[in-house]
């Protein structure tokens, strides 16, 4: 049986998200998207922000905004949308201090949602986030006693190891001895890049997963297209065994390329957000992107299904915020020899030869 695994963009739960979460049911962040987000097998999101009402705001440097929502509704939102892995390595798990990062690592932990990309140490920050997602296994021990009854075909789960890396914020990153992100530099010829991802790959295949994951929070903002950089750095994850690539960060959508079978989102924009919107780039709408993948892990299928932020919360775009930012997708995705088919609402892409 194929597994269907959401990806978003940033997800950011502070600020006005907080403020009107405190007054809403705890399922309204997701708007209209609840339902399809909960008919996924597995979803995978960036957390933009720490989890907490703890610390206090970054001041070691200048940090312009500084991101934190309340766990008492976060975690129960987080479970309702049902998320399985946060990808952490990006510029905000620190912007309340350790503290908040402490505090946010021990919410998921707690609610059994897998994570990555950050921690006490940068070796913690290394470790990959695994998951099994469908199947019986999938949400804890399989019901009922022990059988001789064989089980039903296609029943296993679908193992998911899943790494996190930022180049973003260098006084956020972790190291032997201080918490905060695994950062890198995006170049391919960095000798202490490939040591690091060498690393956090090894340790993510030592789980024998079904599906390789390499989530991306990489660049600046409000930028429509990779640079050659990230391209080859794209490409060269792929060649080392990285099934799907996960990138975000600029805030709004960037093209698609398909390589040796795998798609490398190069930006899935963002998800949730109190943001000003940009008129122009429409940092306002994105994507959900579900990728359909075999029983072994093969993916077979990208879904990009429209999305737009309205009122702190996620919506499913209406036919003109949809149109464009299919349209947009088509356009940004082009250079890469990328063509969409189209399904309705969504754009999809094929991924097998």
């Amino acid at each position: 049986m194929s597994r269907r695994i959401g990806f978003t963009g940033d997800v950011m739960l502070g600020r006005l998200v907080d403020d009107r979460q405190h007054d809403r049911p705890v399922d309204a962040v997701w708007g209209t998207v609840c339902e399809r987000l909960r008919e996924l097998d597995g979803l995978v999101i960036n957390l933009e922000c720490v989890l907490s009402t703890r610390g206090r705001q970054w001041q070691r440097t200048h940090r312009p905004f500084h991101f934190r929502a309340d766990p008492e509704w976060a975690i129960p939102a987080l479970e309702r949308a049902g998320v399985d892995i946060c990808a952490l390595a990006n510029n905000h798990v620190l912007d309340y201090e350790e503290v908040a990062l402490r505090d946010t690592i021990d919410a998921l932990d707690d609610a059994g949602i897998a994570h990555a990309g950050a921690g006490a140490t940068i070796d913690e920050a290394l470790a990959p986030a695994v998951r099994t997602i469908g199947g019986s296994d999938a949400a804890g021990d399989p019901s009922g006693p022990e059988s001789d009854a064989t089980p039903a075909a296609g029943n296993d789960g679908l193992d998911i190891a899943l790494i996190s890396l930022t180049d973003n914020t260098p006084e956020y990153a972790a190291d032997d001895d201080s918490p905060g992100t695994a950062r890198i530099e995006i170049d391919v010829d960095d000798q202490a890049t490939r040591r690091r991802v060498r690393e956090a790959l090894e340790r993510a295949r030592e789980t024998n997963p079904d599906l390789l994951v390499a989530s991306l929070h990489w660049g600046p903002n409000m930028v429509t297209e990779p640079p050659a950089s990230f391209r080859d750095f794209g490409r060269w994850l792929v060649e080392n065994g990285v099934d799907v690539i996960h990138g975000h960060s600029a805030h709004v959508v960037q093209g698609i390329e398909r390589y040796n079978g795998s798609p490398i989102i190069y930006d899935a924009g963002d998800f949730v957000d109190d943001y000003r919107v940009d008129e122009e780039m429409h940092n306002d709408r994105s994507f959900l992107f579900v990728l359909t993948v075999t029983p072994d892990g093969r993916p077979i299928e990208l879904r990009l299904q429209p999305t737009v932020i309205d009122g702190c919360a996620v919506h499913e775009a209406g036919p003109e915020a949809a149109a464009w930012a299919r349209e947009r997708m088509r356009t940004l995705s082009a250079p890469f020899g990328t063509e969409f088919d189209r399904d309705g609402d969504a754009l999809v892409l094929p991924l097998e030869n």
